[in-house]
C-alpha cells in the first residue's frame, strides 16, 4: 500500500502538525483569555487580536502560493479552527478565509484580503440564494460574498449593516445585495455553483473543527471543577452521572475532530470521492457540541449557569455557532441527497 493509500485511513498529525497547533494554542493562550471574550461581546470582533493573528500568517496561510498565500492545507486549517473554538476567540477567521479562498478560486482576491486588511464575509447557509440574509460577520466586513440568484457577487456598503443581537456572540448583520453600494459579478453559471458550494463545505468543516476544539475545553473546565468539589468524602468527578458524561464529552472531541480531519483530507486531495464528510463533521458537531457544552454546565450545578461562568459562555457560542449557516438539518439532507445518489 503505497503512502497516498495509508493517508486516506490514517489520520494522525505529523511533527509539523503538532507544531503548527502548539503554536496557535499558545497564542490564544497569551492573547485570548476569558476576559477578552467577554469584553468582545457586544460588538462580536475584536480589533486588536485580529491584526496579532493576521501578523502571525493565519490568514495569508489559508491562500494558494498562487494567490499570495502560504499555500496550507485543509487539515492544517482544522487545527487553527480548533484552537479557535477552544479560546471563543472574536475573530472571524473561518468566514475570512472561507471567503478569501473563494475569491481565490475565482481570481477576483487581492493582497488585503489575503493579509487580512480588508475583512471579507460569506454567505454560509445552504438554501440562501436571492433576497436579504443573515451574514455572520455583516456588521464588520468590508466586502460580502454571496449567492445572488445564479450569480457570486461581490458587494460593499459605504455604511456597514447594524449588528444583529445573537446567541452566538458573533458581528451578525441582515445583508440586503438591492442595497448595496457597488455590485460587482464574479462569477455565474455552474462552475460558480460548485466554486461556492465548496466554500460553503470548507465552512462546515472548519466550524465543525472549531466546535470540536470548544467542547474539549468546556470538558476540560468541568472536568478540573468536578475534581475540585466532594460528597460524602469524595470527589464528584468519582460518581458515574459525572464520569459517564465527561467520557462522552471526549469521545465526541475525538470523534469530531477525526471526521474534521478525514474531511479535509478527501476535500484536499480526492474533493469527488467522499463529499458527504464535510457536512457530515458539521451536522455531528453542531448536535454534539451542544449536548456537552450543557452538560458541562450542569456539572458544575449552579456556578455553571451564573452569567460570569467560563461554561455559560461556552454553551450559548455551542449552540449559536452552528445557526450562524442556517438550520443544520438542511446540511443533513444534503448528506441524505448525496448517500442516495450513490447507493442508486
Amino acid at each position: 500500500m503505497d503512502r497516498f493509500e495509508v493517508r486516506r485511513l490514517d489520520y494522525s498529525l505529523t511533527e509539523d502538525h503538532e507544531a503548527l497547533q502548539a503554536a496557535y494554542r499558545d497564542f490564544f493562550k497569551t492573547h485570548c483569555p476569558i476576559e477578552t471574550v467577554r469584553a468582545a461581546e457586544e460588538s462580536g470582533f475584536d480589533k486588536n487580536l485580529w491584526e496579532r493573528l493576521c501578523a502571525m500568517g493565519a490568514t495569508t496561510m489559508a491562500l494558494p502560493e498562487s494567490a499570495g498565500g502560504d499555500g496550507a492545507t485543509l487539515v492544517d486549517l482544522t487545527l487553527v479552527a480548533e484552537e479557535i473554538g477552544r479560546s471563543l476567540a472574536p475573530v472571524p477567521w473561518i468566514d475570512h478565509v472561507c471567503a478569501a479562498r473563494l475569491l481565490a478560486r475565482l481570481g477576483a482576491v487581492d493582497a488585503d484580503v489575503v493579509n487580512g486588511t480588508q475583512l471579507a464575509a460569506l454567505d454560509p447557509q445552504v438554501d440562501s440564494a436571492v433576497g436579504p440574509r443573515l451574514i455572520p460577520t455583516g456588521s464588520i466586513a468590508d466586502q460580502v460574498i454571496l449567492r445572488d440568484g445564479q450569480d457570486i457577487v461581490r458587494l460593499t456598503f459605504a455604511t456597514r449593516p447594524a449588528k444583529v443581537d445573537n446567541i452566538g456572540r458573533l458581528p451578525m448583520a441582515w445583508v440586503d445585495p438591492a442595497t448595496a453600494d457597488t455590485r460587482t459579478v464574479l462569477a455565474t453559471g455552474t462552475d460558480a455553483t460548485a466554486n461556492y458550494r465548496r466554500a460553503l463545505d470548507e465552512w462546515r468543516l472548519l466550524t465543525a473543527a472549531a466546535l470540536a476544539g470548544l467542547v474539549e475545553e468546556t470538558m476540560n473546565i468541568a472536568a478540573e471543577f468536578s475534581k475540585s468539589r466532594y460528597t460524602l468524602g469524595v470527589p464528584i468527578s468519582t460518581l458515574q452521572a459525572i464520569s459517564h458524561p465527561l467520557a462522552n464529552m471526549a469521545i465526541t472531541v475525538q470523534g469530531g475532530r477525526n471526521l474534521a480531519r478525514r474531511a479535509a483530507w478527501f476535500l484536499d486531495n480526492e474533493p469527488d470521492e467522499r463529499p458527504e464528510l464535510a457536512p457530515s463533521a458539521f451536522v455531528f458537531m453542531a448536535e454534539e457540541a451542544a449536548k456537552a457544552a450543557t452538560m458541562a454546565v450542569h456539572i458544575q450545578g449552579g456556578l455553571g449557569v451564573s452569567a460570569e461562568a467560563a461554561a455559560t459562555a461556552y454553551l450559548v457560542r455551542a449552540r449559536g455557532w452552528p445557526l450562524a449557516g442556517g438550520d443544520p438539518g438542511a446540511s443533513a439532507c444534503q448528506i441524505a441527497e448525496i448517500v442516495a445518489a450513490r447507493e442508486s
